[in-house]
């Protein structure tokens, strides 16, 4: 089991939203890493930092194209300078809906580019980082749409698969240098204010308010996801960690 970072570990979030991936960060602050954050526009960070400080913790906030290789480098090792990167969790989600003929260039290329592209800068750039030492945990957050396609995800389907192979790929090449490489597949909605209000929008206010208190998985949860699989003892890792609420058809 990896020990208890006290301090002298950073975790990476690139892609920390203000949903999961600030739940991550909140998460590995609270068990004492230093948390360095990603996101486009990083000054939206900035409360979230702030949050985190005022509990005692530590976190920074760095604006991030997570599609740019100097820039996914250079974040990876300002956070290495910190403290030795333990952790890096590739949380960049680009999902979006269109039918097969609607669906542009540049719409296809874009989503590729943001949820398989970047994670491969991610995790090379964190595997650079981590080698030398021996240990690490890279994680890839996935999503339904790494399993199957479905009507409407060309684009995205496409690019989560490509995650997927990805962190397979990395995980049997790393996972014999201690490196530990996992792939965890949010198979649901989120709770989240976008989520929401696509319920309202289909099935009106009504559809909204028979919501189970927790038939929508809370950002809570996936953050908890990932601190349990980085606690792993490495002779019983999981590569593939799939999660979804008790009500959720699969």
């Amino acid at each position: 089991m990896p020990e208890r970072s006290g301090g002298t570990a950073t975790a990476a979030v690139i892609g920390a939203g203000d949903y999961i991936g600030a739940a991550i960060a909140r998460r590995f602050a609270a068990e004492g890493f230093t948390v360095v954050a990603g996101r486009r526009k990083g000054e939206k960070l900035a409360p979230l930092v702030t949050e985190i400080e005022a509990r005692g913790g530590r976190a920074v906030g760095r604006s991030l194209d997570a599609r740019k290789e100097d820039e996914v480098a250079a974040f990876l090792q300002q956070a290495d300078a910190l403290a030795r990167l333990e952790v890096c969790i590739f949380n960049v989600g680009a999902n979006v809906q269109f039918p097969l003929l609607e669906t542009s260039e540049r719409v296809f290329r874009k989503v590729w580019e943001m949820a398989c592209y970047a994670g491969f800068l991610a995790g090379r750039e964190a595997a650079r980082l981590m080698l030398p030492r021996g240990r690490g945990s890279i994680f890839f957050t996935g999503a339904t749409a790494s399993l199957r396609g479905g009507v409407g995800y060309a684009a995205f389907a496409s690019a989560k698969f490509g995650l997927r192979a990805l962190a397979q790929s990395a995980a049997r090449e790393l996972g014999p240098q201690n490196i530990h490489v996992a792939h965890l597949v949010i198979d649901a909605g989120v709770d989240t204010a976008w989520v929401r209000e696509r319920i309202q929008e289909k099935g009106g206010t009504a559809a909204l308010a028979e919501l189970a208190p927790d038939r929508l998985m809370k950002p809570e949860s996936v953050a908890d996801a990932y601190w349990q699989l980085h606690q792993q003892p490495r002779d019983a890792w999981t590569f593939e960690h799939e999660i979804r609420p008790f009500g959720e058809k699969w």
